[in-house]
Parts: structure tokens; C-alpha cells; sequence
């Protein structure tokens, strides 16, 4: 049995905010979160996960400040699960991946639905890199350098 390696400590941000989102379930879970589910029964029943993957999820995902647990709306005894600022975070990350899966999907006409803006009934403009000055960055316009070493105070 291999034992997953843990990228809590990684110097790589990529790595680290995998640790911190999961995997395809956790990200699947907070899809639904981010479009109003807030109960376990509605993510069990929506995702057709099975219930102990799905409270080892949401814990993981409480854990990581992702979802924070909440008392239910309708003064019921239930508890609910609720993005947190870092949980909204990830919706630029999920319309990447959405916004890929469309343009390079084998099958693009099996995608059931398309993002549009709220207000406006359009459809979501495409992300885009771009840099300080507006210009439009590609993966070649780009390089890792290293972080400049916080300064430590004076002692006196």
C-alpha cells in the first residue's frame, strides 16, 4: 500500500492548495456549495456519494477552513455547511476548470449547461492572465523567481 504524501509544507503553492482542496469529490462538493447546497442530505443526494466519503470530505474541507459548519436556517436541529471567504475563493478555480474542460473536452456537446452571468443572461467571458499593465500573458511570458526574504525587525 502506498501512503500519500501529504503537501502541507510544500514550498510549491500548486501542491499546497491541492492538500487543501482534496481531491475530485472535495471539489465537487464545494461546486454545489458555491451554487446554494448547504446540507449533507442535499451534497449526498445531488453527487450520489456515499455518506461515509462524504462526512470524510466535508470534515476534511471544515478542517482546511474551506466549509465552516453553521446552525440550520430553518431553526431545525441540523447543522449546515457554509463557504467561508476562502471556500468563495475557489470560484475563479472551478470556472478554469470548467472553462478547460469546455474548450478541450472530446465530447463538448455532452457538457449540459454554460455559466452566464446572472444579470445579464451571457455567458461568462473566458479567464484570462494578464499582467501589471494589461497585457495578455501566455505560459512563455511567464517565470518562477524566488520570494524576496521578509525583513526581521531591529532588535533595540
Amino acid at each position: 500500500m502506498v501512503k500519500r504524501t501529504s503537501f502541507e509544507g510544500d514550498a510549491c503553492p500548486i501542491a499546497r492548495s491541492l492538500e487543501a482542496l482534496g481531491d475530485w469529490w472535495s471539489l465537487l462538493i464545494i461546486r454545489e456549495a458555491l451554487f446554494g447546497l448547504r446540507r449533507f442530505g442535499e451534497f449526498q443526494s445531488k453527487l450520489g456519494m456515499a455518506k461515509n466519503i462524504l462526512a470524510a470530505r466535508l470534515r476534511a474541507l471544515a478542517d482546511h477552513g474551506i466549509l465552516e459548519t453553521a446552525p440550520a436556517s430553518d431553526g431545525s436541529a441540523y447543522q449546515e455547511y457554509v463557504l467561508t471567504p476562502k471556500g468563495r475563493g475557489t470560484f475563479p478555480i472551478l470556472v478554469a476548470l470548467r472553462q478547460w474542460s469546455e474548450e478541450f473536452d472530446d465530447h463538448p456537446e455532452g457538457i449540459a449547461t454554460i455559466l452566464v452571468d446572472r444579470a445579464k443572461g451571457r455567458p461568462v467571458k473566458k479567464l484570462e492572465m494578464r499582467a501589471e499593465d494589461g497585457r495578455l500573458l501566455s505560459p512563455a511570458d511567464t517565470a518562477l523567481k524566488p520570494r524576496p526574504a521578509r525583513r526581521r525587525p531591529s532588535a533595540g
